[in-house]
Order: structure tokens, then sequence, then C-alpha cells
């Protein structure tokens, strides 16, 4: 019984906190709103750990990972899926709870304005074509209003460069729900993908990623970890975060292999190897000193 009125009470919260627009424009369930006001809650107690990051992504260990849980609306609602994850939205539902517990906030509202911000270009959503389907877009673009820095240094470890040629998506758009039913929205994509085209950056070269003693000075737990890859017309392969373990560094990741959200028993370098189309890494980090409160 206490149980059911904390619920009840939580759901009272929520209900109260929500701007009618987020509640129009918001997809989600009651346990994924319940969940997430339940571990900004938590965060409060937690906040003196070193990586709210990964305190937020082992909530999320063994959920089912499933892929393309923001497809098929077509009024391209802010989607929140907590039961379900692919590695995009474990690291967007992570580093918004971060931002939010950041912000000195428990409240759902301020999630889902943390998300929408996170998801969609200059933090706006207006429709399928404004969210930040390439990972290099959602990098440049987050970076450029200050929510994520991405390492480029040192040289000595960053020793590669990646050239971005993507087109996947106008190439094979009868891989995409949304692009199927609307062809129109095909040239708007390629225009993201024309934007992006060329731009050049550093990464971790994969035979790099056992130089455990140097990666340690600059990767810290928490971090996001983006595999580069040589797929024709694709730039990032697969995301997650960065694990220290003793033996090295390790992958927390929605795992389409192990078929849930994972730490991989495997080093980050043995994981990269098993994977003949991964080159390497590139590292973002959370800029919690710029989060609006």
């Amino acid at each position: 019984m206490k149980h059911q009125l904390y619920i009840l009470f939580l759901l009272l919260t929520i209900a109260t906190q929500l701007p009618a627009q987020t509640m129009v424009r918001a997809r989600y369930t009651t346990e994924d709103s319940v969940w997430v006001t339940q571990q900004l809650q938590r965060a409060v107690l937690a906040d003196t750990l070193p990586s709210l990051n990964l305190f937020f992504a082992r909530q999320l260990l063994g959920r089912p990972y499933v892929a393309h849980t923001l497809e098929g609306n077509d009024d391209e609602p802010l989607t929140v899926n907590t039961r379900q994850l692919d590695c995009t939205t474990l690291v967007e539902t992570v580093l918004a709870l971060t931002m939010t517990a950041r912000s000195g906030s428990t409240q759902f509202s301020d999630y889902l304005a943390h998300l929408s911000e996170m998801r969609y270009r200059d933090g706006i959503s207006a429709g399928y074509t404004s969210r930040l389907h390439y990972f290099t877009d959602w990098i440049i673009d987050n970076s450029r209003r200050g929510m994520v820095i991405e390492l480029q240094q040192p040289s000595s470890l960053f020793a590669a460069r990646q050239t971005i040629k993507v087109g996947y998506m106008t190439t094979y758009p009868y891989r995409y729900e949304a692009l199927r039913r609307h062809p129109e929205w095909v040239p708007l994509i390629r225009q993201t993908e024309q934007a992006i085209n060329g731009k050049t950056f550093a990464y971790i070269p994969k035979k790099l990623t056992n130089r455990h003693s140097l990666m340690r000075q600059y990767i810290h737990d928490g971090d996001v970890i983006a595999i580069t890859c040589k797929k024709e017309g694709l730039d990032i392969a697969h995301l997650g975060f960065a694990v220290w373990r003793n033996d090295g560094l390790h992958l927390l990741n929605a795992s389409s292999i192990h078929h849930k959200v994972v730490e991989e028993p495997m080093t980050l370098y043995q994981y990269l190897y098993k994977h003949p189309s991964h080159t390497g890494v590139r590292i973002l980090r959370l800029q919690t000193n710029n989060i609006k409160k």
C-alpha cells in the first residue's frame, strides 16, 4: 500500500510539472516517467560519485536492446523509452539524466527539455529531418552549443584522422520507415549529409587502445565512446560509455550481440578487434559547467 501511494504521489507530481505543449509532443509510458523521476531523486544522494553518467547507465544494465524505438511517428514526438534501448538512445537517456541532475532538478519536465535539446538540431524539434541522425552531426551540433566537447589531443594518442563521407540514409531510404512514407524528406537528409561530408576529426586508432597508462590520463569513466568504422556511407558504428577496470578500458553499451545493456567483459581493445570494420574511437565529454539551471 505504501508503495502504491508513493507511485501515485510521483505521478501527481509529474503531471503538475509538465507544460501542456510538452505533454502533447512527448511520447512515454507511466513506467518511463516514474523511473526517470526515481533515478533523479536517487542521484541527489549520489552526486558525489566520480561519474553520474556511469551511475545512471548502470541503472539500465540488463534492459533489452531494441532498435528503431524512435521511429514510426510522422509527427516526431519526443520519444522516451527507458524500457528498450539501442546504443544511441542509451547515450541520450543517460546524458539527459546527468544534465538534469547537474542542473539541480528532479523534475521529469526538465529531463524532457534536456533530452530534446540534445536530440534535435539547435535543440528544437521540427520534425523527423531536424533529428540529428548521423552521430557526427550530433557531435557538431551539441559541441557548438557547448553541451559536449570532443577530445582530439594529444596527437600521440589521437593519431588518426577520420574524413566524413556519409550517405547511408539517402542511398538506402527504403530501410527507414519515415523515408519510405515520405520520400520528399530524402533531399533534406541529403543536405545534412553534404553539410558534414569532408570534415575531419582526430580519433584513437584501435591499435593504440591497449595503451592503457596513456589513455587513463585523458579518458574518464563515463566519457562517451563513439566507434569509428569503414562501412560505406557511415561515420560511427556504435556508441557506449567508458568504464575503467583493473585490466583496462571497457565499454558499457546497449549491445545487439548480448541483446541487452551490458558492461562488456572484454576490454575495448579486444572488442574492437572482434569487429573488423571498426577502426578506432572518438571520445566525447559532457560539459556540465554549461548546463542550464
